[in-house]
């Protein structure tokens, strides 16, 4: 595979910032040298391996402090970096990319609190030696969506609930398909204050996962994202502080909006790394694949789906960087670039990788040649950070207010 294709490079006229630049070459080190050797072994692993000596290789490379602040130990790069390095890490593997992802969004919440006690506690354990992870744990079993559109927080049934106690609050319930869960060092936990309907008291958390009453549940058999960790997180009466509330009660629905328009422009990130990977893997097909004579790209049918394919990988990369650049610089973050960013560029991952599989024919279908895995992991991001009809519900409602406006 060609590292040096023109379509890998940010475009010149956005002019990323010089430590943006060095920081994409830095984690494409990482992807060349750690990464790849590993793909084929995490993906096919049983779904309770995980790979703490990758981690610990991108934590190396400061991948789980890339939105910490400096004066916490970490790097101070924002949304802006976090979406720059997942592209490069998901056009190897995406369930990779997501590890560190999840454990960004984990932090989210503790950076949105601007608590400085909270800052304190938390922050500083992703500048040790060792690798630490975390969670966002905000999807249930019966409520999913209900818990992203706030018109919908009413409807909402068997939430997490947290009934105060003195001055703690004892959290019970369930989350489901939490990525990280099961070896995070904390987990943002949003749970509804009990006496509110529906989800309607959502609350932001920030939970130990090794308080009394914290059970990791099993982890997910997953058709892709293998290397990375899903599974439950189910609380008995587990006592939380109350200084480990983020931005007072009934305040988790305004938190995770906040959170969610940050992290999809990151998602939109992964989705185009997903897309650029197997765009990779087909162009180089291409170029070594005869056929009538001549390689394949030079047959008029091919060259037409490889130059609609590239073009969608540049403009789902120009998308997610503006949305990136809009979550760094505009309070609050924008609904509007991140969803639309996101919507494009996981049907953008889709359209590319199906479209790559077909150009390779029967290897594309094989495991041995990667493509395949690439097709499996294009369907991942569609899930999670908002389905397109949430999205477009978040999209619409964005234009409809610019018009009320």
């Amino acid at each position: 595979m060609s590292d040096t294709a023109f379509h890998s490079a940010p475009v010149d006229f956005l002019a990323e910032p010089p430590q943006i630049q060095e920081l994409r070459a830095r984690v494409r080190e990482f992807v060349d040298k750690d990464v790849r050797p590993r793909v084929a072994d995490n993906d096919r692993a049983p779904a309770e391996e995980f790979d703490w000596e990758l981690v610990r290789l991108g934590h190396e490379a400061g991948l789980l402090r890339l939105v910490v602040p400096k004066e916490y130990g970490g790097l101070g790069l924002g949304v802006l970096g976090v979406a720059v390095a997942l592209e490069e890490i998901a056009a190897a593997c995406a369930g990779t990319a997501l590890i560190f992802g999840a454990t960004l969004l984990g932090q989210a919440p503790v950076l949105l609190s601007s608590d400085p006690r909270l800052q304190a506690r938390f922050l500083p354990l992703f500048s040790g030696d060792n690798p630490v992870l975390a969670c966002n744990a905000i999807t249930e079993d019966q409520a999913g969506c209900d818990l992203l559109i706030p018109q919908n927080a009413e409807h909402a049934t068997d939430v997490v609930q947290a009934r105060r106690d003195g001055d703690s609050y004892l959290l019970t319930g369930r989350k489901r398909f939490i990525t990280n869960a099961r070896l995070a060092e904390f987990g943002s936990v949003y749970a509804n204050i009990e006496g509110h309907p529906g989800a309607t008291g959502l609350t932001a958390f920030i939970v130990p996962l090794d308080s009394p009453g914290v059970t990791r549940g099993p982890v997910a058999d997953k058709l892709g994202y293998r290397a990375c960790l899903g599974s439950e997180l189910l609380f008995d009466n587990v006592r939380v502080p109350a200084e480990n509330v983020v931005g007072g009660e009934g305040n988790g629905m305004l938190i995770n909006i906040q959170q969610m328009n940050m992290a999809r422009a990151t998602v939109a990130a992964i989705s185009t790394g997903v897309a650029r990977g197997a765009f990779d893997l087909a162009k180089d097909w291409c170029a070594e694949r005869v056929q009538g004579g001549v390689p394949l790209h030079q047959h008029q049918f091919t060259a037409r789906k490889l130059a609609e394919m590239t073009s969608k990988v540049e403009a789902a990369r120009l998308m997610y960087l503006k949305a990136a650049q809009a979550a760094d610089t505009e309070i609050p973050a924008p609904a509007y670039e991140p969803a639309t960013a996101k919507l494009f560029a996981d049907q953008v991952a889709i359209e590319v990788a199906q479209e790559a599989m077909s150009l390779m024919g029967a290897r594309g279908y094989l495991r041995e040649n990667a493509m395949e895995k690439f097709v499996r992991e294009s369907f991942g991001a569609r899930i999670y950070e908002g389905t397109p009809e949430v999205l477009a519900l978040a999209i619409t409602e964005a234009l409809y207010a610019e018009d009320d406006f």
